[in-house]
């Protein structure tokens, strides 16, 4: 049985410093995406000509993989449209904002719902307006009640994200593969990467569920 881990002990700091791309890249996609999928949410309530376009765009990027998303926008769309070229960071941010969107907006919408028709109705009638109705009383309960959907799709993200390797982002992934093309050593990089990945996504799980905890009793 071939496994040393001393031939690529030299290695293991370059590999594990694609930590910080591939949470850098999840944190920017997550946060932007619940922004957006907020934004998609508040729309959609409404039966509008925004809403129908909104839910287009949401089937589109929920009907194909995030491999060909992110592919056809870093390399096909500059093929066309030269001012469309961004960096790899950009084009993943861009696509991983847009997918993670399209999947939490329905989430947040029966977040929204969930909400008591009556404590919107006693804002308006006590004259606070439409805004102030949003920002003090939807988002801050939305945002209680879709807390556990929010923390998995960080995880997902910290997992999908590994793909950017196919556009040069030298996350874990692409660093593995580095490292696996000069020491020809698959095993033993690949499990550093997977522990990796397993102790990152195990941290935030419990991060996670003390958070709702502390939401749930405050």
């Amino acid at each position: 049985m071939d496994i040393n881990f001393n031939k690529i002990s030299e290695y293991i700091p370059y590999l594990l410093n694609g930590v910080w791309t591939t949470l850098g890249l999840a944190l920017i996609a997550s946060l932007g995406g619940i922004l957006l999928a907020f934004i998609y949410a508040l729309i959609m309530r409404r039966q509008t000509v925004f809403s129908k376009i909104i839910k287009q765009i949401i089937d589109v990027f929920r009907g194909t993989p995030v491999a060909f998303q992110l592919t056809f926008l870093h390399l096909a769309l500059p093929q066309l449209f030269p001012i469309l070229t961004f960096s790899p960071w950009v084009s993943a941010s861009i696509v991983f904002i847009l997918n993670s969107a399209a999947y939490m907006a329905e989430i947040i919408r029966a977040g929204i719902d969930q909400i008591s028709k009556g404590q919107i109705e006693a804002a308006h009638c006590l004259g606070l307006s439409q805004s102030d109705i949003t920002k003090d009383i939807i988002i801050p309960q939305a945002i209680s009640n879709i807390l556990p959907a929010m923390i998995n799709e960080f995880i997902t993200l910290i997992k999908e994200t590994s793909i950017v390797s196919f556009i040069g982002l030298t996350d874990l992934m692409r660093r593995s593969t580095i490292v696996q093309g000069t020491t020809f050593r698959y095993f033993e990089s690949l499990i550093i990467v997977g522990v990796t990945y397993y102790l990152l996504t195990k941290t935030i799980s419990l991060a996670g569920s003390n958070l709702e905890r502390k939401f749930k009793y405050d």
